[in-house]
């Protein structure tokens, strides 16, 4: 297992991320609702100061995709 790099929260925010826009995908009828909550997801994403260096998108990609550790 690769040490963590990122701040916990951020790849807690991405897998948020994740559900919504899957959510929004299967639930026509909440449109508003999830596309409100995927823009407010996506501001934290793309303005986290951990994000600013090279390969960190990618690397939390793979971090949210991780099952988590018990």
């Amino acid at each position: 297992m690769a040490q963590r790099t990122l701040p916990h929260d951020l790849v807690r925010t991405q897998q948020e991320w994740d559900r919504t826009y899957r959510a929004l995908a299967q639930r026509p009828g909440r449109r508003a609702v999830l596309r409100r909550r995927l823009l407010r997801l996506s501001t934290r994403l793309y303005f986290h100061p951990a994000l600013a260096r090279p390969g960190a998108r990618v690397e939390l990609e793979r971090l949210a995709r991780e099952p988590d550790e018990a």
